[in-house]
């Protein structure tokens, strides 16, 4: 090599931008190239105040805004959810004046961005379930599951069906859209504790992470039965008749199209994975319209789950870049999904008595919601600063509320009920504030919580514990949670 090139070389590698600076242009870059590339696609339709604009505008944002919250690290904290930031930034685009005119997002385009968004975060969920799990769950697991999903939604119910004036049905889809705990928040909390050992002796990073999913999708069951009754014609007992056959039709053919996953595409076959994750996704996507196209809509969401639990424990081990690929797409449709709840709310519009109550309710449902878990775990083998941590750690919710708490909404505007409008615009006000206020307060909780309540993993305390195990032959071993799941 000649010293004029050597010279050069070493001039590029000095100027040539790296780390945090050359992310943030390329970043840039990827957003200037995507709002050109629309732009010369449809020309006009791309301009401020279309719908397309609109759009592109409020992605983008998102993302920034994600990416802004997720860089605030406090001391001894987990970073805060970039969820947050997603929806403050849909909310600031619908409430900023001047602003909200140049960002037009038509609603029917927002409905089948969020029902897509639906579709994927249900696919993960249903890849995400653990088979060996599911067989061999403890009782404490199916305790803090179920307990604390099914006394809050009857609580929330009953407080917002006297208080806040909704149906009982209407009181119990709110109950369940607020059930669920957050897989987006509890999950990286709780791998940041197993990763510096805090619990994981005993197992209680992996119980909550489990029980999350099976929390998930109780609530999910619960909501889309619901649904069913809501929008039901006829008496009560139709419409509850209508429900269950909206929870058995999506079973069924959750199950059907599983198991036809199981068969195609075949092993033989040439870019296996992006042939299974391209069948997966446009059949979740299927599902959840083509149930709201024949009148079943609460039937979408569980075929979306069975059929990818199904599809999943089919592939067993070869899932794991499935749902790679799942993930990726999640990482598009999440910024857009968080985005587009919070350009639902116009805060000149909402009643300070929807929002009063609205917040009351919540507080009153997370308040039982903590006391029904510190009971569940109460004859589980935790000392009393463990089982107080578990109940901090069931509190935040984001991820499901944003999936369902808009289905409602949408559904009672395809009818055009402006009653039923009305009730679904309160449930996805109500679900925004539970994201708002629980989101950061639980993530902070157990930041916080953590190492403080509980006991760190040493190799000294393991040494001890096979010492005192090997002196005392009766005497079982403190075996962890994983291995037991």
């Amino acid at each position: 090599m000649s010293s004029s090139d050597s010279c050069c070389s070493r001039l590029g590698s000095c100027y040539k931008p790296h780390g945090f600076i050359a992310a943030v242009i390329t970043k840039g870059l990827l957003g200037v190239l995507l709002f050109g590339v629309v732009w010369a696609i449809v020309g006009p339709l791309c301009v401020p105040g279309q719908n397309l604009f609109g759009l592109v505008v409020l992605f983008l944002s998102a993302v920034c805004g994600g990416k802004l919250v997720g860089m605030i690290q406090l001391p001894t904290l987990p970073p805060l959810p970039p969820l947050l930031g997603m929806l403050l930034m849909g909310l600031v685009l619908r409430n900023v004046p001047y602003v909200s005119e140049a960002v037009y997002i038509d609603q029917k385009w927002s409905s089948a961005l969020r029902s897509v968004a639906l579709a994927i975060i249900l696919t993960r969920a249903g890849l995400g379930l653990n088979p060996a799990a599911l067989r061999r769950l403890k009782a404490v697991c199916v305790r803090v599951a179920v307990g604390p999903c099914t006394t809050e939604a009857c609580t929330v119910a009953v407080i917002s069906h006297f208080l806040m004036g909704l149906p009982w049905i209407w009181g119990f889809i709110l109950g369940f859209v607020l059930a669920a705990v957050s897989p987006a928040v509890v999950v990286p909390s709780m791998l940041l504790l197993q990763q510096s050992g805090y619990g994981v002796q005993k197992g209680i990073p992996t119980l909550l992470m489990a029980a999350g999913s099976f929390d998930d999708i109780l609530a999910i069951t619960g909501f889309t039965t619901c649904l069913g009754m809501a929008f039901g014609t006829g008496s009560t007992w139709l419409s509850l008749g209508k429900g269950v056959l909206e929870v058995v039709v999506g079973i069924v053919a959750g199950g059907v199209l599983g198991i036809l996953l199981h068969f195609f595409p075949s092993d033989d076959q040439e870019d296996l994975v992006l042939r299974r994750s391209s069948l997966l996704l446009g059949l979740s996507v299927f599902s959840v319209f083509a149930s709201h196209t024949a009148g079943l809509g609460g039937a979408g969401g569980l075929c979306t789950l069975v059929l990818s639990f199904i599809a999943g424990l089919s592939w067993d081990t070869k899932k794991a870049p499935v749902a790679a690929v799942v993930g990726r797409f999640w990482d598009v449709f999440q910024p857009m999904l968080f985005g587009l709840i919070g350009a639902e709310i116009t805060i000149s519009t909402l009643s300070p008595n929807t929002v009063g109550l609205g917040l009351a309710a919540l507080c009153v449902g997370v308040v039982i919601r903590v006391l029904v878990t510190f009971a569940a775990v109460l004859f589980a083998g935790f000392n009393l600063k463990e089982k107080i941590f578990i109940s901090l750690a069931w509190l935040p919710k984001a991820t499901v509320q944003a999936a369902i708490g808009s289905t409602a909404l949408d559904m009672a505007r395809s009818v055009g009920d402006e009653q039923m409008e009305d009730y679904g615009m309160i449930v996805l006000t109500v679900a925004v504030l539970s994201i708002l206020v629980t989101a950061p307060i639980g993530a902070i909780a157990i930041g916080l919580a953590g190492p403080r309540l509980l006991q760190k993993y040493t190799e000294i305390n393991d040494t001890h514990t096979e010492e005192k195990t090997e002196s005392n032959p009766n005497t079982e071993p403190n075996v962890a949670l994983e291995s037991k799941l």
